[in-house]
């Protein structure tokens, strides 16, 4: 299919649609002018109108839930299950849809031995984790054209990725230390006690005090390209619901200046649609920030270097459930089917909120 074509729209659905990622999918999706979402599916919550989970759909769609075993073909079926869901059924999945993208964790690592290192047990299905391309379309657009599997990307792994990328890409990184701020969403929509309100309120909570999960998805998609680097990773909770901010320290393999570094980063970043490079010398806003983007597919990247050289400070902010999960699945779509890379993922977030 090639932009442009007159076609039928694409037949969509989406499983695991009663989450936080499905119903940033499904709030994408209902506006996208190239696809019709044909079922929502959520086994908890079957027979209940979208609406009644996602509140912000009310009067967008009288689509009601319904069981995973009254899941029908489609043209593109998205994934949005817990942790290891997908993996178990996917052939059954690939049967019912000539495209699949999987948000959750399962096919992001290609390596079957990193699987294991990184999440404790084997992996259910490893035949098809070179099926899969990392769905993270600033790395991977090449080979998402015309792919029939895309994964999730990693909402912190998005963070440093797009956030060292440019330095990495320039042989620059001699080893950097993110610390990485994240909202409460990351947890998912299921409650437990660290989202319990008296224990979420007002916190600064770090739990990945030395490394977390989703260090695999950089090593993987930025060491493998660029080169091995020293990396460390820290992660706090914040007040805040939607959001990442990643401040990654990083010492170069040599000095370098601002004239440097916006060269740096306007090469890599110049032509992409959704990466916005944040600098401004005065203002309120002159750095990145999660809170502006909320709801949008944008990632903002800004910069600061040492007055010596030695050390550079990158920060970059994302929606963690848009770039880092739902807005990159649909964009990941547009690319596999060809579309304008854009479509359905133009909304700038809003200010003030």
């Amino acid at each position: 299919m090639t932009q442009g074509t007159e076609q039928a729209r694409l037949r969509v659905a989406v499983v695991g649609a009663s989450g936080y990622g499905g119903g940033e999918v499904l709030r994408l999706l209902l506006d996208h002018p190239r696809v019709e979402v044909t079922q929502a599916v959520s086994q908890s919550r079957a027979g209940e109108f979208v609406h009644t989970v996602h509140p912000n759909l009310r009067g967008r769609t009288r689509l009601t839930f319904v069981t995973p075993d009254a899941l029908e073909k489609s043209d593109v079926l998205f994934l949005c299950l817990r942790h290891g869901q997908a993996a178990k059924s996917i052939d059954r999945y690939a049967g019912l849809a000539d495209r699949v993208i999987d948000l959750s964790a399962d096919f992001r690592l290609r390596s079957e031995a990193e699987y294991r290192r990184w999440y404790g047990e084997a992996h259910p299905s490893p035949a098809w984790l070179d099926r899969f391309v990392y769905g993270l379309p600033e790395f991977q657009r090449a080979r998402l054209k015309g792919a029939k599997f895309a994964s999730g990307v990693g909402c912190n792994a998005t963070a440093m990725n797009l956030a060292l990328y440019p330095l990495a890409r320039a042989g620059l990184i001699r080893s950097a230390i993110c610390d990485l701020k994240v909202g409460s969403s990351e947890a998912g929509a299921e409650e437990s006690q660290s989202s319990h309100h008296p224990e979420r309120s007002g916190v600064v909570r770090t739990f990945a005090a030395a490394g977390h999960r989703h260090e695999a998805e950089v090593r993987q998609e930025l060491m493998g390209e660029h080169g091995a680097f020293d990396l460390h990773v820290t992660i706090t909770s914040v007040e805040m619901v939607r959001g990442v901010l990643c401040t990654a320290h990083v010492f170069p393999t040599r000095p370098v200046d601002e004239k440097q570094l916006w060269k740096t980063f306007r090469e890599a970043y110049g032509e992409e649609p959704f990466v916005r490079l944040v600098r401004d010398k005065s203002g309120l806003h002159r750095l990145p920030e999660p809170k502006i983007l909320a709801g949008s597919n944008w990632c903002d990247v800004g910069f600061e270097v040492s007055p010596t050289g030695d050390r550079i400070v990158v920060l970059s902010a994302i929606d963690n459930l848009m770039k880092g999960a739902a807005g990159s699945a649909v964009q990941c779509m547009n690319i596999m089917n060809g579309f304008a890379e854009r479509e359905g993922l133009t909304f700038p977030g809003i200010h003030p909120c």
